[in-house]
């Protein structure tokens, strides 16, 4: 069985809401993925629907064997245009050392993430989607 959580709150315009969503990717855009050893435990779900609310149209599924993680999927024109946006995920992946899973094709790209080692969500993975997000 697949759990769904989404936030409702979407970026739009220039409403004060808006900025304020926007001031809260950028702070965790700015942030650093911090390695994780499996020391630490998952996010709750409280903590999951505070962090969500810091991202752009990212969902967040939970299934029996990898626990809480993010999905968002992406649309593009054309194979080259997924092809770019993958490779820059990959360059933003490997400098934070947090490696997304990603699936791509023609005119889409999906990116799945949460940290193996707790099996769920932790600061990093919405640091990683902030940044993500950066470029999309």
């Amino acid at each position: 069985m697949v759990e769904r959580l989404v936030a409702n709150e979407k970026v739009e315009g220039s409403t004060p809401f808006a900025r304020s969503k926007k001031k809260f990717m950028d702070d965790l855009a700015n942030k650093k993925c911090v390695p994780c050893e499996g020391n630490i435990a998952p996010f709750n779900v409280d903590e999951i629907h505070k962090y969500l609310k810091k991202v752009d149209g990212w969902e967040v599924l939970e299934d029996k064997i990898d626990g809480f993680h993010l999905i968002k999927n992406f649309k593009f024109d054309n194979f080259l245009q997924s092809q770019e946006f993958v490779n820059k995920v990959g360059e933003i992946a490997e400098s934070e050392g947090h490696h997304p899973d990603l699936w791509f094709g023609w005119g889409y790209a999906r990116i799945k993430i949460f940290t193996h080692a707790i099996k769920g969500l932790a600061e990093s993975d919405f640091i990683l989607a902030a940044k993500i997000d950066k470029i999309s």
